[in-house]
């Protein structure tokens, strides 16, 4: 039995591991226990042994020319080395995941190429110049290619930080580490395919020949203008880290952060196609993003799956359970935001037949109706059969079929993307709408603030959700008999409540479009909304209400939850310096910079700023008043002290843009040109003056929090004495009189 040491060549040698041998360890002596600690040796070893921090070495049963030496007197080692895992595998059982990878792009290539030989392009629609065959139907091609590794990537990289069960020691087991890799490889192919279609993009929106379009000059001043271009030129370039980083990173943690990376490299792609230039772009934007990240989550978390089941993974009823729960959230999510794509470009139902982009919807809505056939199948036949008796075959093979039919569906909507969507008749939109995506009913007035609602695709659902898991939380713990503070549920649901007020109602409307109003939009994000979600202690109603993994049970979402809260990123980050630091900073470093020149002029800079507040105000007060556990306890004087040094800071800032003189913001406002607003620079005075005397309210809320915390810890530490008290007889009372008693008699002495 030899030892295949991944990562390592020939003359390697590899000591004081922990081996975890397959079914077959009966066959090598000292194996039968559990896991040896012993010495694994290449049959050709020479030389010192290299670091072995952090890397998982792969087994090959299928040679006998190994030795594993003194696996009874080897000590058991400590530190890095005790994260160490060798899992042995056969070598008929290698995975095959890759097949279904490489036929899936095939399919989708294909599918997008032949339909782009059939269906009219944009271009031709319009009668705008035409790039050629070539590009014609490379340009979808290389779409779908480019959407399917996407979601490959971002699948595996799901596998390794939520699907395959890591160890405790927070290192990904087998499954993890060759998910890992396997997204390297993705996001290779992802970068190529991101290069290839720039010039594609940009040939085809020049209306020439590719080779026409690759010099220097032409593709920079493309990129430049052409959003589609710039998404995939960013996209690309991120694809290129992950593939790097994958290849070195072992921890959860770390595989969480790159699949965080892989998603937020689909935002810049949501801005090109039709989503970024049709009115209404704001629902287009956020409608988009809820597509990519439901689609490739859903593609790519079954890619990870198969390849899961093929390899054999420790608790695979549990990775086939996860993916399940994930899969009915990501179809919700793709079929909404599909309807409202569809009822956006397409004006009514006659024109889903009688127009080319009509029946590309009409077959994606079925192709996406038959996966959801599909994934009811999953539900009701395969996951039951794992569950019951861990046969993983069934699902492997409808999971392969389903595959199949998404490549179909990905290379449809590829050809869809360069598809010109029906005219709208009649309609000639304002130049609101132009700027905003919609119109806005008059002046700001407490009429208009309050029943002009336009929902926060995004802010607002994020606000329901919040507020409904919360509720269910709740009411798990009523239902066991546990109690939980009816004031922590009335903060939270109202902080729930402000927040979706203040995004989906007219507050969040003319927050788009007028500064004063940003500013309390602004205002209300930052500092009340935070407060009241901080005082909710939502970590910890987590922690109560789901069950903790048994000892032989994989970590779960509460221990992913535990392990981050106390994480030395969050440890750095709950700094009281650091917290105060990012609050007070984001103020000046937005608005007293070009940033919010930027920002404000699209959708996705206003929902940055609205994520952005939102996170740095939470962060803070999670420090000060958050009854959440915090790997930072602070003392409550400690806790008062950083409130207070925040005030001069957001004091200065409003005073800063009352007398300002500098139009912040002026392209974009000089462009929406509102006639009721009146003087733009009066107008952002009268935002620093808000942003000046918003503060009283915040923070008499967080005064009347901290002296209630105040107040609770005297009463706990009163009590926890009464009852040391109690238990030791007033021990420490009778040893402090004993002392005043001795000292009174010395005193007593020195006088005589």
């Amino acid at each position: 039995m030899s030892i295949r040491v991944a990562g390592f060549g020939p003359g390697s040698n590899a000591r004081n591991l922990v081996y975890v041998p397959d079914q077959d360890r009966s066959a090598v002596p000292g194996l039968d226990g559990e896991a040896v600690i012993g010495t694994a040796v290449m049959p050709d070893a020479a030389g010192p042994a290299p670091a072995a921090s952090n890397v998982i070495f792969v087994g090959d049963s299928s040679a006998d020319s190994a030795s594993i030496a003194d696996p009874a007197g080897t000590p058991e080692p400590t530190g890095a080395a005790a994260n160490i895992v060798i899992p042995a595998e056969k070598t008929g059982r290698r995975w095959r995941a890759g097949a279904v990878v490489i036929t899936a792009a095939l399919v989708t290539a294909c599918i997008a190429a032949a339909l782009a030989a059939i269906v009219p392009a944009r271009q031709e629609i319009l009668g705008l110049p035409d790039a050629g065959e070539f590009t014609q139907l490379a340009l979808p091609a290389v779409t779908g290619l480019f959407d399917m590794m996407a979601a490959v990537t971002i699948g595996w990289l799901l596998g390794a930080a939520a699907l395959a069960p890591p160890q405790r020691s927070g290192i990904v087991d087998v499954g993890g580490y060759r998910c890992l890799r396997a997204a390297s490889l993705a996001a290779m192919v992802w970068a190529a395919s991101a290069v290839a279609l720039v010039p594609l993009i940009v040939a085809d929106a020049l209306g020439r020949p590719i080779l026409q379009s690759l010099d220097a000059t032409t593709m920079s001043t493309a990129i430049g203008v052409l959003a589609d271009a710039r998404g995939a030129l960013i996209a690309g370039g991120i694809a290129v880290v992950i593939a790097i980083a994958a290849r070195v990173v072992m921890r959860v943690t770390w595989a969480f952060v790159l699949l965080a990376l892989a998603l937020f490299a689909l935002v810049p792609v949501a801005l090109g196609g039709h989503a970024g230039i049709s009115t209404d772009h704001d629902f287009a934007v956020d409608s988009m993003i809820y597509h990519l990240f439901g689609a490739s989550l859903w593609i790519g978390g079954l890619v990870a799956l198969i390849g899961l089941a093929k390899q054999h993974v420790r608790h695979i009823e549990v990775v086939a359970r996860r993916y399940s729960t994930l899969a009915l959230v990501a179809i919700v999510a793709v079929a909404a935001s599909g309807v409202i794509n569809a009822k956006l470009r397409v004006p009514g139902p006659s024109e889903m037949w009688s127009t080319a982009y009509g029946r590309m919807v009409a077959a994606k809505i079925l192709l996406v109706l038959l996966l959801g056939v599909v994934g009811y199948l999953h539900r009701r036949r395969t996951l039951p059969q794992i569950r019951d008796n861990g046969d993983a075959r069934p699902l492997i093979r409808l999971a392969a079929v389903e595959i199949v039919i998404m490549a179909v569906t990905v290379g449809v909507a590829a050809t869809l993307s360069r598809t010109a969507t029906p005219p709208l008749p009649g309609i000639v939109p304002s130049n609101e709408e132009l700027v905003l995506g919609f119109d806005l009913p008059g002046p700001p007035s407490i009429r208009n603030l309050t029943l002009f609602w336009r929902f926060d695709l995004i802010a607002g659902t994020a606000a329901v959700a919040a507020a409904v898991l919360y509720l269910v939380g709740v009411w798990r713990l009523r239902r066991r008999g546990d109690a939980w503070p009816a004031g922590r549920t009335i903060a939270w649901v109202s902080g729930c409540a402000v927040l979706l007020w203040s995004t989906s109602s007219g507050m969040g409307a003319y927050g788009q479009a007028v500064f004063s109003m940003h500013m309390i939009e602004h205002m209300l994000l930052a500092m009340l909304v935070p407060i009241l979600l901080a005082l909710g202690g939502p970590v910890t109603l987590l922690m109560r209400a789901l069950p903790a993994a048994g000892r032989d049970d994989p970590p779960g979402l509460r221990e992913a939850v535990v392990g981050f809260v106390h994480s030395p990123f969050t440890r750095f980050l709950t700094h009281p310096l650091v917290a105060l630091t990012l609050f007070v900073a984001s103020f000046y470093g937005l608005y007293f910079t070009d940033l919010f020149d930027v920002m404000i002029s699209s959708h996705p800079g206003h929902l940055f700023m609205e994520i952005h507040f939102l996170l740095t105000g939470y962060l803070f007060y999670w420090v000060v008043i958050g009854v959440d556990p915090s790997p930072r306890q602070l003392s409550s004087p400690v806790k008062l002290a950083v409130v207070l040094a925040s005030l001069p800071f957001h004091a200065f800032f409003g005073l800063a843009l009352m007398s300002s003189h500098h139009l912040l913001g002026a392209d974009f406002f000089q462009r929406l040109a509102l006639p009721w607003v009146g003087n733009l620079l009066d107008n952002q005075q009268l935002g620093g003056g808000i942003g000046w005397g918003f503060t009283e309210i915040p923070l008499l809320i967080v005064m009347i929090a901290l002296m209630a915390q105040w107040a609770r810890s005297d009463e706990r530490t009163s009590r926890q004495l009464d009852r040391r008290a109690e238990i030791t007889h007033d021990a420490d009372l009778t040893a402090y009189n004993a002392m005043l008693a001795r000292m009174a008699e010395r005193d007593q002495v020195n006088q005589r």
